[in-house]
């Protein structure tokens, strides 16, 4: 037996916000492999007539993404959009400096509109405010979304687009505070732009939605300094303010970095914050949200992408093979960005195929799921309705770099069309057993559907090409219910889906 325990109480009048679809969002940056040999790879056995991957699409649907943020990421900050449109065999090859490759653009705008529609996805658009500014942005949403009768929608016509592709969401530019990044700016200069461009942008489209670059990172020295520059300076023309962050293991200290999700749930707690000020301050009756743009678990392919060769086509950059507790740890991500889904309205997972991502391909071979591939489906398929606000009394225990960890990270969602309850569970403790109790008291009584387990017994554990199913959920796990009452014992260092079908 264990004497590591956890409680949590949910009620259905106690509601944190209602699971915006975007919140399941993924990115594809012109970044190694994951436009190329990724989702786009011509005279592959799986290509279809445009030559997207069709096994890659499949595994995408089973994700159910519903928006994709595109191209950058890094690489829009020094990106032509008018290089990706137009006859594949006239279009330019760049030195991408970003991610020093080149860039051969066979896919740009209206291929990836193609796929997304493939996908079930919108897209994300992203556009260049390192060395362009207003003039190319409003031209983009021109040639984008504006019907017909003018040079750029016309043009859009001419290269076979007869209808606009109507894309809602926009990012203005990329983490633009990074020295790293090409036309890095200081958050007045950027705060400026990114107002200018809003306004012209919106002037050509008034439907769509704007997301402004917050701290490119939780660590950055001008945090959260800058999101107050910026959004004073641009409040009443964007709707959304960006965070990116990952983690990594570097240090091989599991349990710490089993925790660093609560560094994630204190990083979105000041940004609203700092939102929020700017509100008042203004005196405003909007409220400012957040994009979550960017996030995942990235390490394990640092020191490979240190001895690429540079200015090839699409070489195999930041391709992170990822293991079972890196699966724990995004779950506890997942977590964090539910519990404050009010605020948290658009995420995406960065990337989606091959870069930092839950699906892998081999170049003229197979495509499978990484291990962070499973919370990420599971949160997304069973993860939309009502967050509940969750009471939790769990053991909890020290690491390196936080005190009171607790055992137990759980959010729960209500979805009140299919009468289910999920909760989604990690029991951070590496070495025990967690013994959970969920309390459900304002339901009147429930069954249950499935308590699926992601477990391994090696921390490690990877999927591989040769091996895709080492790490796998199973649907064996022991949760028990009694009327609104549920118990079960939660396996040492797993991520947890208890699904309960409610009581008419």
């Amino acid at each position: 037996m264990t004497n590591r325990k956890a409680s949590m109480i949910v009620d259905k009048h106690f509601v944190v916000g209602e699971t915006d679809k975007r919140l399941y969002g993924s990115f594809l940056e012109h970044l190694g492999r994951a436009v190329y040999g990724g989702i786009y790879e011509p005279g592959h056995p799986e290509a279809d007539e445009q030559g997207f991957r069709r096994d890659v699409l499949e595994l995408v649907k089973e994700l159910q993404v519903p928006i994709v943020r595109y191209p950058g990421g890094n690489f829009v900050s020094g990106y032509n959009w008018e290089d990706g449109v137009g006859p594949v065999e006239e279009r330019p090859r760049r030195l991408e400096l970003a991610w020093r490759t080149v860039e051969p653009n066979w896919v740009g705008l209206n291929e990836f509109m193609d796929w997304c529609r493939k996908a079930g996805s919108e897209a994300m658009m992203a556009v260049n405010l390192g060395t362009r500014g207003p003039d190319a942005a409003r031209n983009l949403v021109e040639y984008a979304n504006h019907p017909s009768g003018s040079y750029w929608s016309d043009l859009r016509i001419a290269h076979g687009y007869r209808e606009p592709h109507r894309i809602k969401t926009w990012c203005l530019g990329n983490e633009m505070d990074g020295p790293w990044q090409i036309g890095a700016k200081t958050a007045a200069e950027y705060g400026r732009i990114a107002c200018e461009t809003a306004k012209v942008m919106r002037w050509v489209d008034p439907d769509i939605e704007l997301v402004a670059c917050g701290s490119s990172g939780l660590g950055m020295p001008t945090f959260p300094e800058w999101e107050a520059t910026v959004l004073d300076l641009a409040y009443e023309q964007v709707d959304y303010i960006s965070l990116h962050q990952y983690y990594g293991n570097r240090d091989n200290d599991s349990a710490n970095f089993l925790a660093q999700s609560l560094g994630m749930d204190q990083f979105i707690s000041t940004v609203v914050a700092t939102a929020d000020y700017v509100k008042a301050k203004k005196r405003s009756k909007k409220t400012i949200n957040l994009s979550f743009d960017e996030w995942n678990v990235w390490f394990h392919s640092n020191d490979a992408d240190s001895k690429l060769e540079p200015w090839q086509i699409a070489p195999p950059q930041l391709e992170d093979v990822y293991n079972h507790e890196d699966a724990l740890v995004v779950g506890c991500m997942l977590i964090s960005l539910l519990k404050r889904a009010d605020r948290v309205k658009m995420a995406c997972m960065a990337q989606l195929v091959n870069v930092i991502a839950p699906i892998m391909t081999e170049n003229g071979g197979k495509a499978w799921r990484q291990t962070i591939f499973w919370p990420f489906m599971h949160a997304s398929r069973f993860g939309r309705g009502t967050v509940l606000v969750p009471l939790i009394q769990s053991t909890k225990h020290d690491t390196k770099d936080y005190t009171d960890v607790p055992d137990l990270e759980s959010v729960a969602v209500y979805n009140e069309a299919s009468g289910e309850v999920t909760v989604f569970a990690v029991n951070r403790r590496l070495e025990e057993p967690l013994k959970f109790e969920l309390d459900l008291r304002s339901f009147a009584g429930c069954s249950l559907i499935e308590h699926i387990v992601l477990e391994s017994d090696d921390l490690k554990a990877t999927n591989t090409k040769d091996n895709p199913d080492r790490v796998k959920p199973h649907n064996r796990g022991n949760a028990a219910v009694d009327g609104a009452k549920v118990e079960a014992l939660l396996p040492k260092a797993s991520w947890n889906v208890i699904r309960l079908k409610v009581a008419e």
